[in-house]
């Protein structure tokens, strides 16, 4: 298996001399971004629309206008990608790998098979020692919970989007529509997979860990289960007077999460699978 290196590779640059404090401050972030999303919906739209009932269709739109709730989105998810991307482009090339080798669909294949079912948790089917030293499989369901409950999540945001400018159907929908049960039950898979592994990380041995990327570990999973917990909440009190503040709020919760997201624990999804890839391609290379 080809082993991760302890090496910080984020982009921009700069950003990798202030990443121990970006880490130190998510907690910070999440705060002001919240702050920042209730103030502006406060003084945009005035205490009578952001504590008032809302609706039927578009009433999402009644509290927080569509542009101002999508542009920022989209800025935030680019950028968010972007650094990404560039991350692990640099981690192929500081561990020797080609572009060439990134069009063989079978070196895709292989590492999403082995993603998908999480193989290198399975610890030779006893699971991981973890957080103490009784071997359980705990460890990887909850990662597939998160995993799993993230994409669903994905999933109902993009068909909600196919919704809105294909289909011409304005959010909040139906609780049986495709875009509300994939987010429920990619919420719920997200709350408890967060929650499992939060408190697996609060509970495992502090010595061996790098205090920084503990703290950065307990935050990553306490920003997605706040964006499943406020998500569930908008959604079971969206007819009520609360939906306004619980809309402003979870937008802030999400917001806080992209902008951390390449800077944060989420970028060992991108190393992991660059390594997969890289696994791959050695196994495919002894065959």
């Amino acid at each position: 298996m080809y082993l991760l290196t302890g090496k910080i590779r984020l982009w921009p640059l700069a950003f990798g001399l202030w990443f121990l404090i970006i880490v130190n401050l998510l907690s910070l972030n999440l705060s002001y971004s919240n702050f920042l999303v209730l103030l502006l919906t406060f003084f945009l739209q005035g205490s009578s629309t952001l504590f008032s009932t809302h609706r039927g269709a578009g009433a999402f739109y009644e509290v927080i206008p569509y542009k101002l709730m999508v542009l920022p989105a989209v800025v935030i998810g680019l950028w968010s990608l972007l650094a990404l991307l560039v991350g692990g482009a640099r981690f192929w090339h500081d561990t020797g790998g080609r572009l060439s080798q990134l069009v063989n669909p079978r070196v895709h294949l292989s590492a999403m098979w082995d993603t998908l079912r999480l193989r290198y948790l399975q610890g030779d089917g006893h699971g991981c020692n973890y957080p103490d030293e009784q071997f359980s499989h705990a460890r990887r369901w909850f990662h597939h919970l998160v995993f799993y409950g993230f994409m669903l999540n994905l999933a109902s945001t993009t068909v909600a989007a196919i919704y809105n400018h294909f289909l011409h159907r304005v959010a909040p929908y139906p609780f049986w529509s495709w875009p509300v049960v994939l987010g429920t039950v990619g919420g719920v898979g997200l709350l408890l997979g967060a929650a499992g592994l939060f408190w697996f990380k609060w509970q495992s041995d502090p010595e061996p860990a790098n205090s920084n990327f503990r703290g950065m570990d307990l935050m990553f999973s306490l920003l997605l289960f706040l964006t499943s917990l406020t998500g569930l909440l908008l959604l079971a009190l969206r007819e009520t007077p609360a939906m306004g503040t619980l809309l402003a709020v979870h937008l802030g919760v999400v917001a806080g999460l992209f902008l951390t997201m390449p800077y944060g624990k989420f970028v060992h999804a991108i190393y992991r699978y660059a390594a997969l890839l890289r696994n791959s391609i050695e196994q495919m290379h002894d065959e």
